[in-house]
């Protein structure tokens, strides 16, 4: 059954009769099968809670007693809310019809008496073998569909092919728990990604924490990636929760990895190499089990011949690098990328703009767009609101950057001042709230005190 290119298939076998299992065991190791024997309903969920196996055949009766199948019955319940395309085929020597009716009721696929027919009970597992092989492929398959559809993150773009081997690479390295470095330009959506990874691993249902490392002072920084207790120094009044330990069991994911100062980079590299670390203050040694996903949009490896990055953090940190091409070199996914944005908004703001002018879509898909994704959302934020027909046009995309011919990112004539526009987006507000101030600052996304001081700024 068994080639080169395809694995052998595992069966797990499960029996308390020493002798049942050894010639169970024999008769489908000789037809190709991996297999492993167990004795207990618990060594079963135990067994394919770690290891993946195309089939089970299982015993109906154990110790509890030898003829109710009620032991059975439960395991194949139980497995069939763990793992429902996993075949479980029953065998028992005290068969009855409703026993066997039970048994399927309850999800297994096949029942078999003993003593078995070694001919058709292989050529039964072998089918079941074959349609569980098939259901995983498709059920694969339809996961790779989805993430090159951005289902796992509503926000996840791929259309291009220059983000095909991005893709590629997620759908390889994001079930394993390899550290992962994403590189880009500044905007690009390396949170985004750093996401994505972690909803498609086996860490999804545990924490997705994230800090900026940029933004983290570094008299604070082993405070807030180790946390510290009580008393630890003059500010702390009580204990704190690091980012490590809050990530326990989850993804830690650190931004702008590149700004980490020297000093505090052998901090980092000793929990990366032994996941452990004390916190502030404490002697007591604790651990996290964490897979880091980093980014940054430096050169790293400059920086290590400029001296101000260990170059042993950063091998810690690239397990896998994943680079993210910049909005220019993935054209294909700026108007997917503008419409995306363009319904939450309308969402958001409650209007009904119906998309965009064949002129303002052309200008959104040769623009160069140097601040990337980012810069491409605020713009078609700040053209929603500045929007007065049905559709987007031109004048309402390029207003705040070029009226120039697509490509050409010199500001033109007749193009407002950011205050200019600022004061404009004011102006709009206002009447599209009837003078009410506070739903005014809730449409722009700004505090009512800021709000009161551009109505103040502007005389309005």
């Amino acid at each position: 059954m068994s080639s080169d290119s395809v694995p052998k298939p595992r069966l797990l076998i499960a029996d308390d009769q020493p002798d049942v299992r050894q010639a169970l065991g024999m008769l489908f190791r000789s037809e190709g099968y991996a297999v492993e024997l167990v004795a207990s309903p618990d060594a079963v969920e135990s067994a394919v809670r770690t290891s993946e196996f195309d089939a089970v055949l299982a015993d109906l009766n154990y110790s509890r007693d030898t003829t109710s199948g009620a032991e059975g019955l439960e395991l194949i319940r139980r497995l069939a809310a763990m793992q429902p395309e996993l075949p479980v085929i029953v065998m028992t020597a005290w068969g009855t019809i409703e026993l066997a009716v039970e048994a399927m009721r309850l999800g297994a696929r096949n029942f078999v008496e003993k003593p078995w027919d070694n001919a058709k009970l292989t050529s039964l597992v072998r089918n079941q073998v074959e349609l569980c092989r098939a259901l995983r492929r498709s059920a694969r398959l339809e996961a790779e569909n989805a993430l090159l559809r951005g289902e796992s993150v509503e926000e996840f773009v791929a259309a291009s092919a220059a983000m095909r081997p991005v893709v590629d690479m997620i759908r390889k390295i994001a079930p394993s728990d390899a550290n992962v470095l994403i590189t880009g330009e500044p905007g690009t959506g390396k949170s985004l990604l750093a996401r994505l990874i972690h909803e498609n691993s086996a860490r999804a249902k545990g924490a997705f924490v994230a800090v900026n490392m940029g933004g983290i002072p570094e008299t604070m920084f082993e405070s807030e990636m180790f946390g510290h207790v009580r008393g630890a120094f003059t500010d702390a009044k009580s204990d704190r929760t690091g980012r490590f330990e809050l990530a326990d069991n989850g993804s830690l994911f650190l931004d702008e990895i590149g700004n980490i100062p020297f000093a505090q980079q052998a901090k980092l590299l000793r929990v990366l190499e032994d996941g452990q670390f004390e916190r502030i203050g404490s002697s007591r040694t604790q651990r996290a089990d964490v897979r880091v996903i980093s980014a940054t949009n430096a050169d790293l490896r400059a920086a290590i011949e400029a001296g101000e990055f260990r170059k042993d953090l950063l091998f810690r940190l690239n397990t896998v690098e994943i680079r993210i091409p910049a909005l220019r070199e993935r054209r294909d996914d700026i108007l997917p990328l503008a419409q995306l944005q363009l319904d939450k908004l309308k969402r958001k703001y409650k209007c009904a703009i119906a998309g965009f002018e064949p002129d303002a879509a052309e200008w959104l898909r040769s623009y160069a767009w140097p601040g990337n994704v980012r810069e491409l959302s605020h713009v078609i934020e700040r053209a929603v609101l500045l929007c007065e027909s049905p559709k987007l046009r031109l004048p309402d995309v390029a207003t705040l950057l070029t009226q120039n011919a697509p490509g050409d990112n010199k500001p033109a004539q007749g193009v407002p001042t950011l205050e200019e526009a600022e004061q404009e987006l004011m102006r709009r507000a206002l009447a599209h709230c009837d003078g009410n101030v506070i739903e005014a600052a809730d449409l722009l996304g700004i505090s009512r005190s800021a709000m009161y001081r551009r109505i103040e700024k502007y005389s309005l």
